[in-house]
């Protein structure tokens, strides 16, 4: 038999596909770049318990594919956690199960997004998101925050200068509640503002509320969908980081319209049935416990995060203190190039994620976001110590 030369893909592609290389996950000895929670605090028993109740409760329907909108038990969990914690009134038909909130906010953008349309984030965004803007042709813009949150003079600016040009914003995107990366969290003020200021040019807000479970200190702040009566504000949330990234499971929450329009874009019918199980069942009576433990444990993290970038860098760089979530924000004087050291120091033990790749625009070279979740509170004060001598041994921060 002939051999025949390798079949050329190349006048197929998609115009928006792009390669993406696979590999197993690298990780530094110190590893602060990827968001994972405290592995000690995942509630593996609690989880394999439910899962077992749950199966010998309705484990004979998994011979069916389950409904696309996802386990109607946990839907209806989701809404009255929203009801009781953020405030919001919302059925179990207003809210659709995804595979992690990174699919649900695919599925938005999907749904809503042009090539060349413009969308708004803040100055510095989850990599996630704005990998997925890109991916679908979006012209993507940032506007300026400070510890508040976004600055309403520069929304109000960026949205006419938009308008100026013939162009509509399709919607905003933010992270109210301890910003990844920035850390802060949004004040209620300057939700007010927000809502005035995109109401004002007809803009829809997406509130990714993916982190709000995690506060260690200070006060909750309402949900910018609970300030909205007109349908404008979609949000997303997430089991991520209260239960654990890998039973991936997110929740996407939208107008009967919008959600009809995004659910063209969702891969595979519904969620994992096997899953949804375990959490609906570890829902009931654990998940507010576990969230408690894990926030407990999060705190000495943060605390000893903040601690150590005090004792090693002292007076030569800034960094935010959060009062909840995974990260916090280091900045460097502005000649520092952490973008180009990325490499070097992940070679030599520390691994960060430098500004550059959270900004629209390729700004914030002289930035890192640290995420102190998952190593212990030891590992984090030994990782930033040894990042502090890496720095300093190749002339990055000065002794």
């Amino acid at each position: 038999m002939a051999t025949s030369s390798p079949f050329n893909y190349n006048s197929l592609y998609s115009q928006l596909s792009v390669p993406v290389v696979r590999g197993e996950n690298r990780h530094a000895k110190y590893d602060f770049a990827v968001a994972y929670p405290d592995p000690e605090t995942l509630p593996l028993e609690g989880l394999a318990d439910s899962l077992k109740v749950a199966l010998e409760r309705e484990g004979k329907d998994l011979a069916l594919y389950p409904v696309a909108a996802g386990l109607p038990a946990l839907r209806e969990w989701v809404a009255e956690k929203l009801a009781r914690d953020r405030n919001m009134n919302v059925g179990v038909d207003d809210i659709v199960l995804t595979s992690g909130s990174g699919e649900a906010i695919s599925m938005l953008i999907a749904a809503l997004t042009d090539p060349g349309d413009v969308l708004l984030t803040e100055e510095y965004v989850y990599l996630g998101t704005l990998r997925a803007m890109r991916r679908f042709g979006a012209d993507v813009r940032s506007v300026k925050c400070d510890d508040e949150g976004l600055i309403p003079e520069d929304l109000e600016s960026t949205l006419a200068t938009v308008a100026a040009e013939g162009k509509k914003v399709k919607f905003l995107y933010t992270i109210p509640a301890f910003q990844n990366p920035l850390g802060w969290t949004m004040s209620l003020e300057r939700r007010v503002k927000t809502l005035e200021i995109t109401g004002k040019y007809g803009v829809p807000v997406l509130e990714d509320d993916c982190y709000v479970d995690l506060r260690f200190e200070g006060e909750d702040v309402t949900s910018m969908h609970s300030m909205d009566d007109s349908g404008r504000v979609l949000y997303v949330g997430s089991f991520s980081k209260i239960v654990a990234p890998g039973v991936r499971l997110g929740y996407m929450v939208a107008p009967q319209e919008v959600i009809q329009r995004a659910m063209s874009f969702k891969g595979g019918g519904g969620v994992n049935q096997f899953a949804a199980l375990a959490v609906q069942e570890f829902a009931k009576d654990s998940m507010y416990s576990h969230i408690q433990e894990q926030n407990d444990s999060l705190r000495v993290k943060r605390d000893a995060m903040l601690a150590a970038l005090g004792e090693n860098f002292g007076d030569a760089a800034q960094w935010s203190k959060p009062e909840g979530g995974l990260y916090v924000w280091l900045e460097m004087p502005e000649d520092i190039d952490l973008a180009a050291f990325q490499e070097q120091s992940f070679n030599e033990g520390v691994g960060y994620y430098n500004g550059t790749m959270f900004s629209p625009e390729g700004r914030g070279a002289n930035c890192a976001r640290l995420c102190f979740g998952h190593p212990t509170a030891e590992t984090v004060s030994e990782g930033v110590a040894e990042m502090a001598r890496i720095f300093e041994r190749h002339g990055v921060l000065k002794g």
